[in-house]
């Protein structure tokens, strides 16, 4: 009886120049956005980039020889050079940059950059994989940066909108929550007024009015929202409805129109009801905007469901109503509150429509930003849109949650 022996399959070593051709290109680059738009020093700034990668690869590779040395040794390094020659901040991002690339070096040295790619793919396929993949997290780092420089922007002592030498130095006494503060009393209490201090903050502070009308405002366009494009997707996902198509094109239209165009209609509109600057206007105008994002959500939700369930209901003795809620809604859950999270976000982050129907009363926290980069510039907006941000976070993590739990009740993914 023969034996069966299973080969590994070990990829082709890269000669050095191909190494440290790469690593030099992603020190050319680092050192391209060191020079920070200095035009006559960035030939020199790339050059001396480049040789300090290509030399800690040529380093790891003749004499670290393995991923872990590598890296420590590339963060060490460039730790102490990014300190000695900027600041304490640089040193630690540039630390970080050192050691990725130490242990890059050793990766590409390897050719194991082949490992999850098959044997026959030639250098030109697997060189437009990778070249993909950073594209990709370039638009990303692009796209996110800006979002990530407001977060420590808003813990600065000093009313700036730009890094201290204090805070670029890690310096504790650079930082603080005074803009934090500032957004929940805005001047008006006192520091040392215990007695009454939280009822006073909350009546009076224009930050906490203003997280307080986006939150009620939010929750009760919300609801509408839910409520009326949860039974618009189910009306339209019966095989029955006529006109779908042009009647799902009028339900999400307010996604198409420019939004500008669609609150001066609304103000016109509400302005002849008696609607407009007041509460219950500004609720019906985003629930407008908001029911296109719950019908979407929930009608891909229904994709998905089996008629035959609702039929087998209805022969058991089951009225509509019953059939629903016991059989429908639990299954279009996760759909239904994903899209209700979207309605809520377009709600809490909405600022045109609130520009033409709120009063000073009615002010929400983009309104607030809004009015605050016009007539007076204060970090205090930075404390406020990173609180928004980690909003943001938490409610795309809680659909992220959702999504999956509604493809593990379908049957689309393993449990």
């Amino acid at each position: 009886m023969s034996e069966h022996k299973e080969y590994k399959y070990i990829p082709p070593r890269p000669p050095m120049w191909f190494n440290l051709a790469w690593t030099g290109g992603f020190g050319a680059l680092a050192g391209f956005l060191t020079a920070q738009g200095q035009f006559n020093l960035m030939p020199l700034y790339m050059a001396v980039g480049a040789a300090l990668f290509a030399g800690l690869a040529f380093v790891s590779i003749m004499f670290l020889k393995t991923r872990v040395r590598s890296g420590l040794a590339g963060a060490i390094l460039f730790f102490v050079l990014g300190m000695s020659f900027f600041a304490l901040s640089y040193g630690v991002l540039m630390g970080i940059i050192g050691w990725i690339i130490g242990r890059q070096a050793i990766w590409l040295s390897s050719g194991d950059y082949r490992l999850n790619q098959p044997p026959y793919v030639t250098s030109k396929q697997v060189l437009w994989f990778y070249t993909f993949r950073v594209i990709c997290g370039m638009i990303f780092v692009f796209l996110i940066t800006p979002i990530l420089v407001v977060i420590p922007l808003s813990f600065n002592q000093e009313p700036y909108f730009s890094f201290t030498a204090g805070m670029l130095s890690f310096d504790p006494e650079a930082y603080s929550l005074r803009w934090y503060k500032d957004m929940l009393h805005n001047g008006m209490v006192a520091p040392d007024a215990v007695a009454g201090w939280w009822s006073d903050m909350w009546n009076n502070a224009q930050w906490v009015r203003s997280v307080r009308n986006s939150f009620f405002i939010g929750i009760c366009a919300t609801a509408l929202a839910t409520a009326i494009g949860t039974l618009a997707a189910i009306g339209l996902s019966r095989p029955e409805m006529p006109f779908k198509r042009p009647i799902m094109a009028l339900l999400i239209s307010p996604m198409i129109a420019p939004l500008v165009i669609i609150a001066s209609g609304m103000f016109f509109f509400f302005s002849d009801l008696g609607l407009a600057k007041t509460y219950t206007g500004i609720i019906i105008a985003h629930a407008v905007l908001g029911t296109p994002y719950v019908i979407i959500t929930v009608t891909a939700t229904l994709v998905g469901f089996d008629q035959s369930l609702a039929r087998a209901a209805a022969n058991m003795g089951a009225n509509p109503i019953t059939t629903f809620f016991k059989i429908q809604m639990p299954l279009i859950l996760p759909g239904v509150i994903s899209g209700a999270l979207f309605a809520f976000i377009t709600s809490f982050d909405e600022v045109v429509v609130v520009l033409q129907l709120a009063d000073v009363k009615q002010r929400t926290i983009p309104r607030q930003m809004f009015s605050g980069i016009r007539e007076q510039i204060s970090p205090t907006i930075l404390a406020v849109a990173t609180v928004l941000v980690f909003i943001s976070i938490i409610l795309l993590i809680v659909v992220e949650a959702l999504r999956r739990r509604s493809e593990r009740m379908r049957g689309l993914s393993p449990g």
